[in-house]
C-alpha cells in the first residue's frame, strides 16, 4: 500500500488486506473480471449470448431479473466466486463500481 492509504476508510482497509491474502486463483479472476468489464462496450452485456465472448469460468447477468439497470454479477468458476457491480454511465468518465468479492 502507499501514500493513497490515509485516504481510505477502515472498511476498505479491512477489504484490501482481503483481497491481497486471497488465493491467488481467486485474486488473478478477480482481476480478469475487472479487465473484461473495463474493456466491454456494454458492460451489463445485455441481450442473448452477449457475454459469449467472456472466458468460459465467467458469466454476467443482472443481480435481479427485474432490474436490468441495476447491480450485475459476475459469476466465477460456476459460483466459485463473485463479483457484484453496478455502470455509473457518464459521457466524460463512466465508472464500474464493485460492491462486493468473493472467493471461496
Amino acid at each position: 500500500m502507499g501514500s493513497k492509504d490515509a485516504s481510505l476508510s477502515a472498511a476498505d482497509l479491512v477489504a484490501v488486506a482481503w483481497f491481497q491474502n486471497m488465493p491467488a486463483e481467486g485474486s488473478d479472476l478477480i482481476m480478469s473480471a475487472r479487465a473484461e468489464l473495463i474493456t466491454a462496450e456494454d458492460p451489463y452485456f445485455q441481450g442473448i449470448g452477449a457475454d459469449a465472448s467472456l472466458p468460459h469460468c465467467m458469466t454476467i447477468r443482472p443481480l435481479a431479473s427485474a432490474s436490468p439497470g441495476g447491480p450485475h454479477i459476475v459469476d466465477l468458476v460456476r459460483g466459485r466466486g463473485w463479483l457484484i457491480y453496478t455502470f455509473m454511465q457518464r459521457h466524460t468518465d463512466p465508472q464500474i463500481i464493485v460492491t462486493e468479492a468473493l472467493w471461496a
